[in-house]
């Protein structure tokens, strides 16, 4: 049953933001707004949603650690996976403006996470900070869009379906209230199951987070990036990762926080291994986008292959397994080490066209 109900959830959560996001964009049209804001807000954070939900249900239910873990973990799942999928399918561009401006961003919100941890909690007040960020940066990418000359403007404009059914604002305002009940159905859902899960497998809820809730959490995110690929729209893939991580950490735990009693307080194996994975993942983003500004195939290769590894590391140590202490060995002695000579290597001898 709870296998049923993690599906359920998923599914609910999927049409939820599906349904918020078409309702409300529509919605927002009709009513005046210009396209512009309606995808740097709206259609921006819609993918996104799976992961406010489930966090700020778990939070709100007490259960701070999956939450946390759900952020965390879907920043790792994002970089490493995502992309490296998405680059296995085709090479992927990366914009001028992502590597200048919104990696950088992405960077210092992770550092701001990271200082706001070291005292194992974030409080109530660290957490609107996080919001208010977050309303910040929306703004700022706003004003600066609205400065663009009208055809980079375009770029902004959601992609809207053009069928009848939705046309009335009452469909519009129905499709909002049914994606709000559903991503709320839907986050209590994989809650009860993801704990149902941890209980049954004998591991913490935080590995749950990390793992089956972080990688369900962001199938809109592999949906909209593979598919950006396929179609050819590379840079796209790469914009979607990037904005969802800023989302997760600035707006997710954010919110999250601020519905916690008392904030949400940071475990010691996130503060002292996961965090630093996650900002790993964030640094690594930046030699890989500025070598040439794409994302080769080998390189999607490796960001896989680095989860794969993440996610053993995680098995292993949930099972106390004999094994962990000569897999940490080796990734700290010689797969660390190697990436990081590899990675300066690009660097220095590859320069962005």
């Amino acid at each position: 049953m709870s296998i049923v109900l993690f599906i359920a959830g998923l599914i609910a959560l999927v049409a939820g933001a599906e349904g918020l996001v078409r309702g409300a964009s529509r919605l927002s049209l009709s009513w005046g707004i210009s396209p512009l804001v309606v995808g740097l807000t709206i259609v921006a954070f819609g993918t996104s949603a799976p992961e406010m939900a489930v966090s700020v249900g778990a939070a709100a239910s007490g259960t701070t650690d999956l939450a946390v873990g759900n952020v965390v973990g879907s920043n790792i799942f994002n970089v490493l996976f995502i992309l490296g999928l998405a680059a296995l399918i085709a090479p992927l561009a990366v914009h001028v403006q992502v590597i200048r401006q919104e990696v950088p961003i992405m960077l210092a919100a992770g550092l701001v996470l990271v200082v706001m941890a070291l005292d194992s909690r974030i409080s109530v007040a660290e957490a609107a900070l996080l919001l208010a960020l977050m309303v910040g940066y929306t703004v700022f990418l706003i004003v600066q869009a609205r400065r663009a000359p009208p055809q980079e403007q375009s770029d902004f404009a959601p992609d809207v379906p053009t069928s009848r059914w939705d046309r009335h604002w009452s469909v519009q305002l129905l499709l909002v209230l049914a994606g709000l009940a559903l991503l709320v159905l839907g986050s209590r859902w994989l809650v009860e199951a993801a704990t149902a899960f941890a209980t049954a497998l004998g591991v913490s809820e935080l590995i749950i987070g990390l793992t089956i809730v972080a990688a369900g959490t962001s199938l809109p995110e592999v949906a909209a990036s593979v598919t950006a690929s396929l179609r050819g729209q590379r840079d796209i893939a790469v914009g979607n990762v990037v904005g969802s991580n800023l989302f997760n950490i600035l707006g997710c735990l954010g919110l999250a926080g601020v519905v916690a009693p008392g904030g949400l307080p940071i475990a010691e194996s996130v503060l002292n291994f996961d965090l630093w994975v996650m900002m790993a993942t964030l640094l690594a983003c930046l030699p890989i986008f500025m070598t040439g500004r794409e994302i080769a195939r080998w390189e999607g290769g490796v960001l896989l292959a680095y989860y794969i590894a993440y996610v053993t590391y995680l098995i292993l140590a949930a099972q106390h397994h004999a094994a962990l202490a000569a897999y940490s060995t080796v990734m700290m002695s010689f797969v660390l080490p190697l990436t990081i000579v590899t990675l300066a290597v690009m660097v220095v001898h590859r320069k962005p066209h």
